[in-house]
């Protein structure tokens, strides 16, 4: 079975791809697509959908897609699904962490919630599987790996923030792990 993943991310298609054996998966790269792909939705939903559905009509594969947003109780949900353009230039992560915390000063509920939504298109069907992890923003940036707002979110139950645990660690509980896991499931079953 082939598959596309709609990303570039070399690194973010090895990961998934060694959770699917049994499923060729490809990225916008190995298809030829270079279009940028606009995230115009107001919602993680709807921009997944974007994506998916743009692969599956130009390309004709059967494709999956992901969004992700960052949600914070005492900003009403913000960045949400602006997480990577919070501080304007997409995918400055520095700049947005800046202002998050910036936003949060002097803010003691610091409750927060990554939410990843993957929207597959197979089959001529379209299915949405999510994934939540619950936690609080630091005060201060703690670790240097992963990536987003990785340094200042520590999930509920642990003691270090997604940029202090490995791959596997974050993997387990994070977001776009238990996403990526609902997805892998409903594939092994079809």
């Amino acid at each position: 079975m082939k598959i596309v993943f709609a990303t570039h991310n070399k690194n973010k298609l090895k990961e998934v791809a060694a959770l699917l054996p049994n499923v060729e998966l490809l990225s916008l790269t190995d298809i030829g697509c270079t279009e940028e792909i606009p995230e115009t939705a107001d919602t993680l939903e709807g921009n997944a959908q974007i994506k998916a559905n743009h692969v599956t009509e130009k390309y004709g594969y059967a494709c999956f897609a992901d969004d992700t947003g960052l949600l914070v109780d005492a900003l009403n949900g913000e960045p949400g699904v602006y997480s990577a353009r919070y501080a304007g230039e997409h995918g400055n992560a520095e700049n947005n962490m800046d202002l998050l915390l910036k936003n949060l000063d002097g803010i003691t509920n610091r409750k927060a919630y990554f939410k990843t939504i993957i929207c597959l298109n197979i089959n001529n069907e379209q299915y949405l599987f999510n994934g939540v992890c619950n936690g609080i923003i630091l005060e201060k940036r703690q670790g240097d790996e992963g990536f987003g707002y990785d340094p200042i979110f520590k999930p509920n139950g642990y003691d270090l923030s997604f940029a202090e645990m490995n791959l596997d660690e974050k993997g387990k509980i994070s977001h776009r792990g238990l996403a990526v896991q609902k997805l892998i499931q409903f594939l092994q079953n079809l």
